[in-house]
């Protein structure tokens, strides 16, 4: 029955009859909704049917409650705004009634559902729920509803919890007759003035009695002397606007920290150090001897170790410091590095042409297992990378991190967790796509290091990421990985955090043009006032690719909203028959001609469209103020915004990837639940017909166990029947009184002999022996008293005449218990048979 049960889907094991069921399936529910996304099937499953959860939360079997409501929490995190709107009308007041009066633990699951339903909506809605309550008739209710709203004021403070509707429940609660309820009444009244002082009096005090006023002064008595109290929890709201805030000042914070680097830099008077290079700088280097050589690296790093260096062709010596990396001689490359870093350091930005010539070499060279070598070209790295970026240094990372040396791909990985950490700006999702996808693949090689390298890039690309873009490329992994990922995650500092909010812009392009559409329908001369200024600075992006064209298209057709429909490039050729003046303004290419008479066609409305087209003719001498136009609505095209659509086209590529995968995974689990149905239905039918070939089996068995008793009960007869003829003939006198005493077995199977009376002094008698003892004394009483004692000729007589009939008794005695010997052989025989039948059955 358990793998019956097990196959049932979560949400007919949710409404089973059998509460092992339903205990079964709130476990597996909540451990599946703790690992799906929130747009995953099973929790749309029951986004779509909120009903269910009523019966969850009231389940009438303890340990099942228990297990439903935290499954219920489970959902309300995966779910959040939207699951906590379609079910709290259905599961508040049951999580007051059957949760909060529970067991500790479901008590703690029931207060944190209410707390969950608070947090990712509203909380007026929850409260007004709870209000009904405090007219129950049970008096534990009534206490638990006002428990439960002093927790919520406790956690969320009164400045997100109304107070007013909840102060004026408290007159009602405080005359209550029940002592609880006037004790948690108290509670909350205490819980309210942390938070409101004596601000709170005038909506409840005078409905009090005396005696209760003064039992609430000494407990606000405390109270007044503590601070005011802070909020434990947040709206999800009000977590993302602290979040917004507290990314806010991180980027002042690390601009105004660029800038005291500026500030600090700019006072380094910049020093040109080529004059200072030996002139026999690259002959030295190519000397036979590492002495030479490393003699000529120290005076060149002597010379060029300085905070600040005018930029100069420092092509040739980049060059030659590249090839030191391949020296033979360590302490040549190490100088070499120790030298690029100071390059690096000291030209800053201007060192970024040469990364492509010296970066590829370092990193080549961490196949050296010296750890000096190794921590002189990792510092040259770092000063790499600080002057150019994770944009430009990429490509050799990716590059190096598919060598073939263990080495090369361990430290290289640990350069590239240090750039993670050290930039400021967030890699894009297709970087962060390629960087994934290399490091898993480091997650398998056989080096232990270089296991734990990839998993922390991903650990750190998962803290600037965040999970929802970092899931995917980690989700496939085991559970040991993605546990030890989220702790490299958890530990990682960085200094870049992936923001997608800022992608909302592009509606907010759609603001500017509606805003210019209105008071362009006033004074027309408005449009070249505004934009003369970027009129020469937007000229270029005028004419960039045709990509821009319908974004520009579509966005002034909002503006007017007055009937005109997305297809006006079919309108515009229409209308440039009548005005030849278009064709002499638009000297240049034929689409900004188009783009011009569209603004000046949309701002006078469908009533004019010959207007719109004779307002261009005279205004030919304005063809700067048609012009500036769209360069107004450019900027919103920028190539940050550019960036941003991209990264959105490629979101919602992903999306619809992961769309399609989810349907074809339905339909795959669809078909694979009919077949698996179909196999559970003939299991059952199976299951069925060997069961009663079991009871037929089970019948068969004790009818054969009864035969064998009853054999084994004849058999003991027999055997009893074949003792007593070899006791002999007992001492009897009549056939009658023989058969009363024998009964009706001893009679059909021990032939009589009549006539026969043995002398009672018959020296050969066995009447004396212990079994025939009683029976014997018996007959010869009997024969005493019925007949006279004989003479000594009729004794004689007697012998005489019944000799032979004594010698022919004997032989058929001996005959039959032949017989019954037998019987009884043949009769175990069948017995032991049908035992080893049953056995093997």
């Amino acid at each position: 029955m358990e793998e019956e049960w097990e196959n049932l889907p979560l949400s007919e094991k949710f409404q089973h009859k059998n509460w092992k069921v339903r205990k079964q399936g709130y476990e597996a529910a909540t451990q599946q909704f703790k690992e799906a996304k929130p747009e995953a099937a099973v929790v749309r499953e029951f986004v779509a049917d909120s009903a269910v959860w009523k019966g969850v939360v009231t389940d009438s079997n303890v340990a099942a409650q228990q297990e439903g409501l935290s499954a219920y929490n489970a959902f309300l995190e995966k779910a959040s705004t939207e699951g906590a709107r379609k079910t709290r009308s259905q599961t508040v007041q049951g999580v007051v009634e059957k949760g909060l009066t529970g067991r500790p633990a479901a008590k703690a699951a029931a207060q944190e559902t209410l707390l969950l339903l608070i947090e990712l909506d509203r909380p007026d809605p929850v409260v007004e729920e709870l209000f009904p309550l405090l007219a129950h008739k049970q008096p534990k209710i009534i206490a638990t509803t006002l428990a439960a709203l002093t927790a919520i004021v406790h956690a969320y403070g009164c400045r997100t919890i109304e107070p007013k509707a909840i102060l004026k429940t408290l007159p009602k609660a405080f005359g209550h007759a029940d002592k609880n309820v006037r004790a948690e009444a108290s509670n909350l009244a205490v819980e309210m003035y942390r938070w409101l002082r004596a601000g709170m009096k005038p909506f409840f005090w005078d409905e009090l009695k005396e005696v209760q006023q003064k039992d609430l002064d000494k407990l606000f008595e405390p109270i007044s002397q503590e601070p005011t109290p802070e909020a434990t929890r947040l709206l999800l709201s009000q977590q993302a606007v602290k979040e917004q805030a507290e990314a806010v000042a991180a980027e002042k914070a690390e601009e105004e920290a660029e800038a005291e680097e500026e500030e600090a830099a700019g006072f380094d008077l910049a020093i040109d150090v080529l004059p200072k290079i030996p002139k026999d700088f690259q002959e030295r280097l190519a000397s036979a001897k590492w002495k030479d050589r490393k003699e000529v690296l120290d005076e060149t790093m002597e010379i060029i170790n300085i905070p600040s260096i005018v930029d100069g062709r420092f092509d040739d010596i980049v060059k030659s410091l590249a090839k030191c990396m391949k020296d033979a001689n360590i302490m040549v490359v190490i100088v070499a590095a120790n030298c690029v870093e100071c390059l690096a350091k000291g030209l800053k930005k201007a060192f970024a042409r040469y990364r492509s010539t010296i970066l590829a070499p370092m990193l080549e060279r961490f196949k050296e297992k010296k750890q000096n070598v190794t921590d002189a070209i990792s510092a040259a790295c770092d000063a790499v990378f600080k002057s150019t970026g994770l944009n430009d240094t990429e490509a050799d990372i990716m590059e190096a991190l598919q060598n073939k040396n263990p080495q090369v791909k361990d430290s290289t990985g640990k350069f590239l967790v240090r750039c993670l950490k050290a930039t400021r700006q967030a890699p894009s999702l297709d970087q962060a796509k390629e960087l994934s996808d290399i490091s898993k693949k480091l997650l398998a090689e056989s080096v232990a290091s270089v296991r734990d390298t990839g998993a922390e890039v991903l650990g750190v690309l998962l803290k600037i990421m965040g999970e929802k873009v970092m899931l995917p490329h980690i989700e496939t992994l085991d559970d040991i990985r993605q546990k030890k990922i989220k702790e490299f995650s958890e530990a990682a500092e960085v200094k870049a955090k992936y923001r997608p909010k800022p992608v909302a812009p592009p509606p907010a392009t759609k603001g500017p043009p509606g805003k210019k559409a209105l008071p362009g329908k006033r004074p027309l001369a408005k449009k070249p006032a505004a934009a003369p200024a970027s009129a020469a600075a937007v000229a270029k992006p005028m004419s960039p690719p045709p990509v821009e064209e319908p974004q520009q298209t579509t966005k002034p057709i909002p503006k007017s909203r007055l009937g005109l429909k997305p297809p006006g490039a079919k309108t515009i050729p229409s209308l440039k028959p009548p005005t030849p003046a278009t064709s002499a303004i638009s000297s240049s290419p034929k689409r900004n001609a188009v783009d011009e008479p569209k603004p000046v066609g949309i701002g006078k409305g469908l009533a004019g469209r010959s207007l719109g087209l004779a307002q261009p003719t005279p205004s030919q001498t304005s063809s700067q103020s048609t012009t500036p136009a769209p360069p107004a609505r450019e900027p919103s095209l920028s190539d940050v915004e550019r960036e941003e659509l991209e990264s959105l086209r490629a979101e919602v590529e992903l999306l619809r990837t992961q769309l399609a995968d989810s349907r074809s995974d339905k339909i795959r689990l669809g078909m694979t639940i009919t077949e698996l149905q179909n196999q559970n239905a003939q299991l059952i039918e199976d299951h069925t017909r060997d069961v009663l070939q079991i009871k037929a089996k089970e019948t068969q068995l004790v009818r054969a166990r009864s035969a064998a008793e009853a054999a084994e009960e004849k058999s003991a007869r027999l055997e009893a029947m074949l003792h007593r003829q070899e006791g002999g003939p007992p001492l009897r006198s009549e056939k009658e009184d023989y058969d009363a005493r024998a009964g009706d077995e001893f009679k059909e199977n021990t032939p009589y002999i009549a006539g026969f009376h043995a002398p009672r002094s018959q020296p050969h008698s066995r009447s004396a022996s212990a079994t025939n003892s009683v029976g014997s004394d018996r007959l010869a009483g009997a024969n005493r008293v019925r007949s006279p004692p004989p003479s000594s000729s009729t004794l004689s007589t007697s012998r005489i005449g019944k000799a032979p009939a004594a010698q022919q008794q004997t032989s058929g005695e001996t005959e039959s218990w032949k017989r019954a010997a037998e019987v009884t052989q043949n009769l175990k025989a069948r017995i032991e048979l049908m035992k080893a039948k049953q056995l093997k059955r």
